[in-house]
């Protein structure tokens, strides 16, 4: 391997390394706009520039591989002022909106002023800056300012690159440069939210977030992707402080690199997913119904009715009368304590998570999956699927009425099935339980309804369509009075008189890795934050 001398810090890398990367792994910080590890390079910027010794001129260290017995020199007053040189070009036209603008405290612009240059503008206050459209609708989703547009072109690579789509240019030439769609159309790819993430300025700006909170209020905790079987690591960016007074806690979902499994990219079905976590349709206390009329309830009654009419239904008609659908949104945690106390201590054999279409949405060739699931292999392994009838057939006997009571948990089995097919087999039930989240179709037949926390809400894991099971982080409280789906079993396990021991999602994933094979010696601690691939 080529060995070379960085700052007269000596380094081995592999050949072909460019000096940028060599750098990085010293420490060494060598700033750029235009350089993406996962796009082409095109060395455009020129805010990457080294002295190495010998050369005639000054290099960039983003396109020029390493020599053996290289010399390289990033912070000579040389390298210094074509910096500075460089900064005060992009910064010449560039609008001084850092204020209002939502890149601001994530801007690579503002970072690389603040320790590479600090000039003063030699601007006079009657020259006119070059403008550029402001504003520009690219779409649904996205926003463009092409005044703040560095010309790194990124947004351009990715597009085609990436995302498979050509939909970006750079046209005109010179300060006149401007970044947009091919004939003003507006982007139709699945992955324009990363443009707002690989964009170093403010040019691009996602909807959903744009003048929502500042970026220096977010908290930010490590998550996987509830949007499909891909898992695609995630941080929930969140905040108690809002611009606009909402209850919004969630602001956004960005990707989190793991190259096994989506590298630094997210799709828009996973990236705008998340406002049911905040949505005014939450559930946040247990409700029950008497008569025709459903009103809210302690947790102690709600879990007490339940528990009553499942043991009635069971002592009059068996177990064989009750029908579990737990969906494949909850975790491994929430899953295992549903088998726990169903199946094995009441010995319900009607529990299955398959419905029908529950794996038939629309996939592409990048990350997102037809499953839109994120544990449907979890569910599998711990050993959800029907031993005697899938979720299907579990609604059909109730339609017939051989099974009396419906334990559905964490899904909406209306956008599966259709109002028709779920008010029969609702309608067609003596008690209906539903567990979840947020109000749905179901809830108008339940006679009791027991609110769930959200993903965002919750510790514990998915194992997705690889069986690599990874963890996933309480970003928030649960809202008001809703607690998460392990818990609420746990409870009614306990008023159900088959008292479950676990007091935290921990405890329930350390009894999985000693009683269920597949998952044998795993630990939150040997998951990590990459997660681990069973050998299944």
């Amino acid at each position: 391997m080529p060995i070379l001398t960085i700052d007269d810090r000596k380094v081995d890398v592999p050949p072909k390394t460019s000096i940028l990367n060599a750098a990085k792994q010293l420490g060494i910080e060598i700033p750029h706009f235009c350089y993406h590890p996962m796009l082409t390079v095109v060395d455009a910027c020129r805010m990457c520039l080294v002295e190495v010794k010998d050369a005639p001129k000054l290099v960039t260290s983003c396109s020029n591989p390493v020599k053996d017995d290289m010399v390289v020199f990033t912070s000579t007053p040389k390298v210094q002022e074509a910096r500075k040189g460089v900064l005060e070009l992009l910064l010449l036209n560039h609008p001084m909106d850092c204020p209002i603008c939502d890149k601001a405290g994530e801007c690579k612009l503002q970072d690389n002023y603040a320790k590479f240059s600090l000039h003063e503008s030699r601007l006079r206050p009657e020259d006119d800056k070059v403008h550029k459209p402001k504003r520009v609708d690219l779409g649904p989703k996205i926003v463009l300012d092409v005044e703040r547009c560095v010309t790194c072109t990124r947004c351009v690579r990715f597009c085609k690159e990436i995302a498979g789509k050509e939909e970006m240019g750079i046209f005109n030439r010179g300060d006149h440069s401007l970044v947009g769609t091919f004939e003003g159309k507006p982007l139709e790819n699945n992955y324009q939210g990363n443009l707002t993430d690989i964009c170093p300025v403010g040019a691009l700006t996602a909807k959903d977030f744009r003048f929502k909170c500042r970026s220096w209020f977010l908290c930010k905790t490590d998550s996987i992707c509830p949007g499909c079987s891909r898992g695609c690591n995630i941080e929930v960016h969140s905040s108690d402080r809002s611009i606009d007074k909402t209850r919004r806690r969630v602001y956004r979902l960005a990707p989190r690199e793991n190259e096994d499994v989506n590298k630094i990219w997210l799709c828009d079905v996973g990236r705008y997913g998340y406002p049911f976590v905040d949505a005014f349709d939450r559930l946040t206390r247990p409700s029950v119904r008497m008569g025709e009329d459903i009103s809210m309830a302690d947790w102690d009654t709600a879990l007490s009715m339940v528990s009553r009419e499942l043991h009635n239904i069971c002592e009059k008609y068996g177990p064989s009368a009750i029908g579990v659908i737990p969906s494949p949104q909850l975790s491994n945690e929430d899953l295992y304590v549903v088998k726990k106390l169903f199946r094995e201590m009441m010995g319900i054999t009607n529990i299955d998570f398959k419905l029908s279409g529950w794996n038939e949405g629309k996939a592409d060739n990048l990350l997102l999956m037809a499953d839109r699931n994120p544990n449907s292999r979890g569910a599998e392994l711990l050993g959800l699927a029907g031993d005697k009838a899938n979720a299907g057939e579990i609604l059909d006997k109730a339609a017939k009425g051989e099974v009396r009571a419906l334990y559905i948990i964490g899904g909406d089995i209306t956008k599966f099935l259709g109002e028709s097919k779920v008010r029969d087999s609702l309608a067609g039930a003596e008690f209906v339980v539903y567990q979840g989240s947020n109000f749905n179709y179901v809830c108008k037949f339940a006679h009791v309804i027991l609110p769930s926390a959200a993903f965002a809400e919750k510790d514990g894991t998915f194992t997705n369509f690889e069986a690599r099971v990874q963890k996933i982080n309480r970003a928030i409280l649960p809202m008001d009075e809703s607690l998460p789906d392990w818990k609420i079993t746990t409870r009614l396990s306990r008023v159900m008189g088959y008292p479950l021991p676990y007091e935290k999602a921990e405890d329930v994933f350390n009894e999985i890795s000693r009683e269920v094979t597949a998952f044998l010696g795993l630990s939150y601690k040997k998951l990590g934050n990459k997660g681990v691939k069973l050998a299944v």
